[in-house]
């Protein structure tokens, strides 16, 4: 009898959705171009420091998929280990890296959305998620756009578009699980308006779920859970806020209020 380890929500695979939803909303040169090495605020930044990062981060990548697929095709009882499958990073071309550059150039301004702007997002149209280009060093050693982020048809003869991309239907199934799971927690599964804060958190994750920024974090699963326990907090405030009125209002008309106002009194 093999014990199969029951995985319950791995940040790796939030993070592969969270890419495939955003990816959705971009358009590339080639479907290569969809998959970053390395992320930078700013294009200055892309330095010899940065690539030699980049080139690291693709070489871990490299080793980690072929030995995901050597684990899966194998049949003998010695598992592979990763470091068999190491690859020198030094030996990576610099043309074969991709850089994610967070930046609002191709967005259009729309001043006065927000009264008093606080940061740079304020200025321009409100995003599903903060936007961002792909860049490539060509065969003469500069650096080339090959991809924009709320961007449809061609990257240089396209426009810009907000509205054309979905999230998966995976990373919707993840928030369920997400907030189906935490609702069975011991200090929320007792309400019996516990449906309706699941409820809330779902909606409140499809709205600002593609604002995770990878470039800040590579732990969704928090964030996420962050939002969930603000969600549910926000439901059971409100709920408390309800109760009160109701049993001032029972108590004026003296009538007995609920057993937890009597309980407190």
């Amino acid at each position: 009898m093999t014990n199969t380890k029951n995985v319950y929500l791995r940040n790796k695979d939030i993070l592969e959705e969270i890419h495939r939803s955003k990816n959705s909303y971009s358009s590339y040169t080639t479907p290569d171009d969809a998959d970053y090495d390395i992320i930078v605020d700013d294009i200055k930044k892309i330095n010899i420091r940065s690539v030699a990062q980049a080139k690291r981060n693709r070489a871990d990548k490299i080793a980690k998929d072929n030995h995901a697929q050597a684990v899966e095709e194998n049949t003998s009882r010695k598992k592979p280990r990763l470091i068999d499958f190491k690859v020198n990073w030094k030996k990576i071309p610099k043309e074969d890296l991709v850089f994610r550059v967070m930046t609002f150039d191709h967005i259009p301004l729309q001043h006065g959305r927000v009264k008093t702007p606080k940061i740079v997002a304020d200025h321009y149209e409100k995003l599903t998620f903060p936007p961002y280009q792909h860049f490539r060093y060509d065969e003469t050693g500069e650096l080339v756009c090959v991809g924009k982020s709320h961007w449809i048809g061609d990257v240089e003869t396209g426009e810009f578009s907000k509205d054309h991309g979905q999230m998966t239907d995976n990373l919707g199934r993840m928030f369920m699980k997400l907030c189906d799971r935490y609702g069975t927690r011991s200090n929320w599964r007792g309400y019996t308006y516990n449906d309706e804060m699941r409820g809330a958190a779902i909606l409140q994750l499809i709205q600002v779920g593609l604002q995770f920024d990878e470039s800040k974090s590579q732990n969704p699963f928090a964030y996420y859970t962050a939002v969930i326990t603000n969600s549910f907090t926000k439901i059971l405030n409100m709920e408390k806020r309800n109760q009160n009125i109701r049993d001032d209002i029972l108590e004026m008309n003296d009538m007995n209020p609920s057993y937890t106002r009597q309980n407190s009194s």
